[in-house]
């Protein structure tokens, strides 16, 4: 495994994980839980992939901003995260405190405001501010070096999108020497038909501490601000600060080549959420979670290997998983299962067929189910001969389908 060399300045980084979002557009999943918590990858939480990136890159000073249903998340943290407090070393959870009034956080803005004494505390040289909900490998340091060298105050991570997702995001022009002369958050003026690319915000973003302080003391003052990054901080710095775009694209790796050396998904929609982990179960997939030199950490579970059983003979009963992900504890006994994600004790009963779904921790799939493109959420029960994902009118009468035909079974659900 490829160690990181940790470089002087990475150590005079104090980093927040904005971790509070509600996560609307991925309802149900977020109906019990943080957008951060949800489950992901057949293992995973949507915030193991930050955490990773980061420690992989050698930041050990790293605050959690949580808020909403933050206590799944909240335990993630302290089971899974613990680093070494004899270096100075930490992730923390820090809930919403009202330190400067009764009131939540307002926006992105005004969360990492409410926490400047923790910036004041740790007094770093810098500040980064990442997202919570991304799917993507970066090394932040080499982010950090271009923060340094560009002699830039705001630094923000931007990829190339298509220009008919602009409204997705946050969208920078920038000259030629990589700095940002306009930031548009979420714009509805790019033609949507449009063939070419913007440069979109990944909503991470690399602050020297003495300027962050001044600019959100400022918005804090503005009461017709809605006290986001995107919408009234980063616009009103471009005129008097330096602020420079990184390009993702230039982010080297290790262990990453091809099609994944530029792999980025907000998953902020159950589509995109969906789209995810089927991309990490081709033959070569778009993102790989078996790279030794970059690891996705996350937590150990204390269970037995999956188990197949039957071995089909004159019934055709026969336990098998092709392109697919299954996660330890899982028995698929005389089930099929087929481009899915199956996470730790989900059990697939006789003559059962699963198609392209995810099945979250506990799932009991009944005897001669029938399931296709479906989300069930931890521990679902569904029992013997349903058929679901087929007849999206009749799914629609118990359960949670989207325009595009994909089906949600919310949490505990258990059907009769």
């Amino acid at each position: 495994m490829t160690q990181c060399v940790v470089c002087p300045q990475n150590d005079d980084a104090l980093t927040f994980v904005m971790a509070g979002g509600k996560g609307e557009r991925l309802f149900p999943l977020t109906r019990d839980r943080a957008k951060a918590a949800v489950h992901f990858g057949g293992r995973y939480r949507l915030i193991d992939f930050v955490l990773s990136n980061l420690i992989n890159s050698g930041f050990y000073k790293i605050k959690v901003l949580v808020q909403y249903k933050s206590d799944s998340l909240d335990r993630h943290i302290s089971k899974v995260w613990r680093l070494s407090s004899v270096l100075n070393h930490y992730i923390d959870p820090v809930p919403a405190q009202m330190r400067v009034g009764e009131r939540w956080f307002m926006g992105t803005a005004d969360a990492v405001f409410q926490n400047l004494n923790l910036v004041e505390n740790e007094d770093p040289r810098f500040v980064c501010i990442f997202g919570a909900d991304h799917i993507y490998k970066m090394d932040v340091s080499q982010m950090l070096k271009f923060h340094i060298g560009a002699g830039a105050e705001l630094t923000i991570a931007a990829v190339p999108r298509p220009a008919h997702e602009a409204r997705l995001y946050g969208v920078l022009d920038v000259n030629a020497e990589g700095r940002v002369t306009e930031f548009r958050e979420k714009p509805a003026d790019v033609h949507p038909e449009s063939d070419g690319q913007v440069l979109a915000s990944m909503g991470n973003y690399i602050f020297n501490t003495d300027v962050l302080k001044q600019v959100l003391k400022e918005d804090a003052e503005a009461h017709d601000s809605s006290h986001d990054f995107g919408r009234v901080v980063i616009p009103r710095m471009i005129e008097q600060h330096r602020v420079f775009a990184y390009n993702f694209h230039e982010n080297e790796v290790p262990g990453v080549s091809g099609k994944e050396t530029a792999y980025w998904r907000d998953v902020g929609t159950l589509e995109s959420y969906f789209d995810a982990n089927l991309d990490l179960i081709g033959v070569s997939p778009h993102f790989n979670l078996y790279n030794e030199d970059w690891p996705i950490r996350c937590g150990h579970f204390d269970l037995p290997p999956a188990k197949f059983v039957f071995s089909g003979g004159d019934s055709n009963r026969m336990g098998m998983a092709l392109d697919s992900m299954v996660a330890e504890g899982c028995i698929l006994a005389g089930g099929e299962v087929s481009r899915s994600v199956l996470f730790p004790e989900v059990r697939v009963d006789s003559f059962a067929t699963v198609q392209e779904s995810i099945l979250m921790p506990g799932v009991n799939v009944g005897s001669y189910v029938r399931m296709k493109r479906v989300i069930a959420d931890v521990g679902v029960k569904i029992p013997d001969n349903m058929q679901i994902g087929f007849n999206h009118a009749e799914d629609r009468k118990r359960f949670f389908v989207t325009e595009s035909g994909l089906t949600v079974i919310p949490k505990g659900t258990v059907l009769s």
